[in-house]
């Protein structure tokens, strides 16, 4: 690549940079995408970079791999509906340590490692919750035990830590109204996390390349998404496991003012900086 290319590079990305100055993204980040140390390094620069460049950025992060790897070495079995983990006390146990005391801490770290400024903000001082699946207003668990939706979102911690210039790294729990702690899929935390802060854009770093039209075919992605097509695919089955919550809280954070949601494949080099900073973009984006 010669200077003039480098330069022209810098230029595709100029106007996106005075666009989204000083404007909120939230950056969920989870699945396989987080498995390759060197990968994880790679994406939480690009972070530092849309911080440096005066984007203000809540990282939200999931862990599902590595609770998954925990509760195996403690013996304890699991289970999934819809893509969220059935969840009884011992497996809450094990959840709030992998994200709050591993995750977390080593997301923070690094983060500072490459020259950013962050902080943990556990997600039980942002997120109150209920049961899962639970109608009745004093009905106990829901049916997928410590699995919680989000009922209201304090975000107050989250914006005077962006206003510092400071990135919050946000874990996906919750406290119940009867004190106890709850677990809440990461993409659905993200998504009401980035309504109640009326982010710009909500991006989910994962591990498949957008929506499929077929999940079969991993060159099948779908580019546009609206509420339409997301019926359309939903009866057809095709959107299904993980994907159907990321769907869902992306539709729901739309509704409630962020301005668009985009699915990339967190395992692409720089895919959020593909995705914030050219022309073409990568992934599905979703729109109302």
């Amino acid at each position: 690549m010669t200077p003039a290319d480098k330069a022209k590079i810098f230029l595709e990305a100029l106007p996106y940079v005075q666009r989204f100055r000083n404007a909120r993204f939230v950056v969920k980040y989870g699945g396989a995408a987080m498995d390759d140390p060197e990968l994880v390094r790679h994406t939480l620069r690009d972070v530092v970079l849309l911080e440096a460049v005066g984007i203000q950025v809540v990282l939200i992060h999931g862990g599902g791999p590595a609770i998954g790897r925990a509760l195996k070495e403690a013996g304890i079995s699991s289970s999934f509906v819809d893509g969220l983990r059935v969840t009884d006390a011992a497996t809450m146990q094990v959840i709030e340590r992998v994200l709050c005391r591993e995750l977390g801490p080593a997301l923070v770290e690094m983060i500072e490692s490459l020259g950013g400024k962050a902080r943990q903000v556990l997600g039980q001082g942002v997120f109150s919750v209920k049961p899962f699946g639970r109608t009745e207003p004093h009905g106990g668990k829901g049916a997928l035990g410590f699995v919680g939706e989000p009922d209201s979102v304090n975000g107050k911690l989250t914006e005077s830590l962006l206003a510092e210039s400071v990135i919050p790294v946000v874990s996906p729990l919750g406290h119940g109204e009867d004190g106890d702690l709850y677990n809440i899929n990461a993409d659905t935390a993200a998504g009401c996390l980035a309504g109640a802060l009326r982010a710009e854009k909500l991006v989910y770093l994962t591990d498949v390349n957008g929506v499929l039209r077929d999940p079969q075919d991993p060159k099948s992605t779908i580019s546009v998404l609206t509420p339409k097509d997301v019926a359309v695919l939903q009866e057809r089955g095709v959107l299904r496991g993980g994907m159907l919550p990321k769907v869902q809280s992306a539709l729901a954070a739309l509704r409630a003012g962020v301005g668009k949601v985009h699915l990339l494949d967190g395992r692409i080099p720089h895919a959020l900086l593909l995705e914030v900073f050219t022309d073409s973009g990568v992934g599905t984006e979703l729109i109302l």
